[in-house]
């Protein structure tokens, strides 16, 4: 049996029983490094080694915490609330009209988006936006995993299609890799193929808000109550946040640090004193206390992808897989991607997977013949699958994050495997069209 299926699979059915990500990650690993034969000492080793390649990670999605729980005490999410709120509850009976739900889909869709591009705080505004606007959705029996959905989808589909803030990060892997992997592109390169598998993503959406139409009834709980007051804000607060989210964009494109980001963001709030001195501390350490969990999940997925990739079972994986596609392009270019999707949901990071399977995709590719292009679309959507899905990938554990705050929403049932679903089956089939097409 393979170490890296047997890893995978014990990691997904530990998650399945409800055994913690984090544990159900670091058993998976060691699962799968003693079926590649390696002893629990440098199992171990190798997993512990790896654990350092999440740190930054972590730390950088514990600063943008601090700095999203710091921007909401503007008031500015508040108001953006109590705006929907209003308009929901005008005229009676408003709150189930279609205008009223696709006001509050469009809002959550577009800060998703942002959070990748514009304003690339990436999950941190969930748990900020999310559980006050749960009451919103509670009167419109919105079934939350649509909008697991939704927010998977702007968390992905940027990344994958555009040019900015992560989607520059995620091309710029993906070319690097690529180019190391015998197969000479430019970043810029990876922006036009990709936009085809995107496209799968869009029609994933559409299905999502098909599937989950009709209302599901959640209990009203004193967690997710509003208060039906006016919000006053001060007008020099919102001008000081803007300047500290343009200042965190600015410093983050060019040193491609989120951290640096993060911290010149809350270093401005700090000096115009948006961010009051007596409340800074403890603002920004609930708002790392928030992101911690994430975090540690971040940390185990890479000590889990260091046992993976020190197994040597990904290689085999793929040439066992050669002799089944035989001279069969569709066929091989449809097993890379199904290989690709069962790393992904292991690591939870299509970041990460992108470096494990390159070396190994780009020789096999250009042995079928396929044009850049189509190499290019088969890097970037082989890393994409299954970061919606895995129980460890941000794009899930984020929206469960704040869809779980009363405790009605679970991360595997109503996370995990819908958006896994929705997704990742149109993905694989406008990927497998779009690498053909190229090729």
């Amino acid at each position: 049996m393979n170490a890296v299926l047997i890893a995978v699979i014990v990691m997904l059915v530990l998650s399945l029983l409800r055994i913690n990500v984090v544990f159900s990650l670091t058993i998976g690993a060691i699962v799968g490094g003693l079926t590649a034969g390696l002893s629990i000492t440098d199992t171990m080793a190798s997993f512990t080694g790896g654990l350092g390649d999440g740190a930054a990670i972590a730390l950088s999605y514990g600063m943008l915490g601090g700095f999203a729980i710091a921007i909401s005490k503007t008031g500015i999410p508040e108001l953006l609330v109590m705006t929907i709120l209003k308009l929901v509850k005008r005229n009676g009976d408003t709150q189930k009209t279609g205008l009223a739900k696709a006001l509050v889909f469009f809002v959550l869709l577009l800060m998703a988006i942002f959070s990748q591009n514009l304003i690339p705080i990436h999950i941190a505004f969930i748990p900020l936006l999310i559980p006050p606007i749960l009451k919103i959705l509670n009167l419109m029996n919105v079934d939350r995993r649509l909008i697991a959905c939704i927010l998977a989808f702007g968390l992905i589909t940027p990344y994958m299609s555009l040019p900015f803030g992560f989607g520059l990060l995620y091309q710029e892997i993906v070319a690097k890799q690529v180019t190391a992997a015998g197969e000479a592109i430019s970043t810029s390169d990876v922006y036009g193929p990709m936009l085809i598998p995107a496209i799968g993503m869009v029609v994933g959406l559409v299905i999502a808000f098909i599937v989950f139409r009709k209302p599901r009834y959640y209990k009203e709980l004193e967690t997710n109550e509003i208060e039906e007051v006016e919000v006053t804000i001060e007008k020099k607060n919102v001008i000081f946040t803007i300047f500290s989210l343009i200042a965190a964009v600015v410093v983050q494109i060019p040193t491609e640090s989120m951290i640096l980001g993060a911290l010149a963001g809350v270093i401005i709030l700090y000096i115009t004193g948006a961010l009051k001195w007596r409340q800074a501390d403890e603002l920004l350490t609930d708002g790392m206390r928030m992101m911690a969990f994430i975090g540690l999940v971040m940390i185990a997925a890479s000590g889990f992808a260091a046992v993976v990739t020190d197994s040597g079972d990904v290689e085999k994986l793929v040439t066992a897989s050669t002799s089944i596609m035989g001279d069969n392009k569709g066929l091989a270019v449809l097993i890379m991607l199904l290989i690709g999707l069962i790393v992904d949901m292991g690591i939870g990071s299509s970041f990460a997977t992108i470096p494990i399977i390159a070396v190994i995709f780009v020789p096999i590719a250009q042995e079928f013949g396929l044009s850049p292009a189509a190499i290019i679309t088969l890097i970037g959507t082989a890393g994409a699958l299954g970061d919606a899905g895995s129980p460890a990938s941000d794009s899930t554990l984020g929206p469960t994050a704040g869809l779980n705050v009363d405790g009605q929403h679970n991360h595997i049932r109503d996370t995990c495997i819908p958006t896994f679903f929705i997704f990742n089956i149109p993905l694989i089939v406008f990927g497998w069209i779009a690498i053909m097409f190229f090729s």
